[in-house]
């Protein structure tokens, strides 16, 4: 079941919990007005209205204008990485999994003009292919109990980094540097880490796996990952560089191994999996080559980068590398459900504002989700604070 399957009248009856999220983060406002309105807001990301603009979510609430929406993601003061902290704590406290995997990803926010904060024209997964467009590099967590973000970044391009010029007219703060992805993903994990969230893996796909700074901070700090990497890559085996692709095509017959990669749409997903162990000089832990081929086309094949344990099982492997869906999954309701990529303005704040929202709405989603299933415990309702 998906949370998009739910029954609006299910999630109508959790209109307490969600008060209890308002007040959660209700302290980062320091003036009713904005409080009030950060609720409204979430209350119009998790309606059934069409499009999740502004003018939209105003006219659901019954505002003359989007003028209160307008002021709360751009001028009202508060701070959207404290209301981020308080997300990662909220889905820590319902959906934690010592065994959970953090999965890095990013997607494109596609743009008409040129004078939204970091548009240009890149590469867009979401398109698949080159578009006038933001992108935004998130973090998920996906856990036994269902998978759902836990924060952000803005891809500002190296072009936009250097000038001052656009920088200052949509607020880019002033020290700031520019940042590859990998490096953003790096910083995410780090937050999530140092807020207590719990996680066994990392995983994520060749933008990040291909990244050598990366892969070596996840050893470093003993984290194990599933990181896929691209066909001309290469790895070390007996002290000999060779090419996945190349390594791959020396598979035996029965070096394959059919495993499901989870379930999809239309059942299990069904993949032929191979691993050969790479040179690693970690103690306790192996660096492995993993390749997953499709069962109609061999010659359809998918490489990933392994650090992990060295008692990890090609079974264990696999099911991380299967993981790495959720978070598509995550991105599709979180634009089909949550508003993610309805916001229309052009600032550094208002985009992540509106994106730290919408995460809050798919988070809360989430946890309603897995209690209807009975997949996560029910918290008891916080005592309202008296004063």
């Amino acid at each position: 079941m998906t949370v998009a399957a739910l029954a609006r009248r299910e999630i109508t009856s959790w209109a307490e919990q969600l008060t209890e999220v308002a007040e959660r983060v209700g302290p980062r406002f320091l003036r009713s007005e904005p409080r009030q309105q950060a609720l409204a807001y979430l209350q119009g990301l998790l309606s059934s209205v069409e499009r999740k603009n502004s003018w939209q979510l105003a006219e659901q609430a019954g505002e003359p204008g989007p003028h209160k929406f307008q002021h709360l993601l751009g001028r009202a003061a508060w701070e959207a990485d404290e209301v981020r902290d308080d997300l990662q704590t909220y889905v820590r406290e319902h959906l934690a999994d010592p065994e959970g995997v953090l999965i890095v990803d990013e997607t494109g926010f596609l743009k008409k003009g040129e004078h939204s904060v970091g548009v240009q024209r890149q590469y867009s997964g979401t398109a698949g292919r080159i578009e006038n467009c933001q992108i935004g590099v998130f973090l998920a967590y996906a856990t036994a109990h269902g998978h759902t973000f836990l924060d952000r970044s803005l891809y500002v391009p190296e072009e936009w980094a250097g000038n001052s010029q656009r920088r200052g007219a949509v607020g880019v703060p002033k020290e700031l540097r520019f940042a590859t992805k990998p490096v953003l993903a790096r910083q995410m994990i780090e937050r999530a880490l140092a807020n207590g969230v719990p996680a066994r893996w990392v995983s994520g796909d060749s933008v990040y796996g291909n990244d050598g700074k990366l892969r070596l901070w996840l050893e470093e700090h003993e984290r194990a990952h599933v990181l896929g990497v691209s066909g001309n890559h290469f790895v070390t085996i007996g002290w000999k560089q060779q090419k996945v692709s190349a390594v791959a095509a020396q598979f035996l017959p029965e070096d394959w191994h059919r495993l499901s990669a989870g379930p999809g749409s239309k059942g299990p997903r069904w993949y032929e999996w191979a691993a050969v162990e790479t040179n690693s000089l970690h103690e306790g832990w192996s660096r492995w080559l993993l390749v997953r081929r499709s069962v109609e086309d061999a010659q359809e094949r998918a490489y990933y980068r392994v650090f992990a344990p060295a008692e990890t099982t090609l079974e264990e492997m696999v099911a991380v590398a299967g993981k790495r869906w959720a978070v598509e999954e995550c991105f599709a309701t979180a634009k089909g459900e949550c508003g993610l990529d309805e916001y229309e303005g052009r600032t550094w704040t208002g985009w992540h504002r509106h994106v730290t929202l919408s995460l809050w709405a798919h988070a809360y989603l989430t946890v309603v989700r897995a209690q209807v299933i009975g997949k996560a415990p029910k918290k008891r309702k916080r005592p309202a604070k008296t004063s």
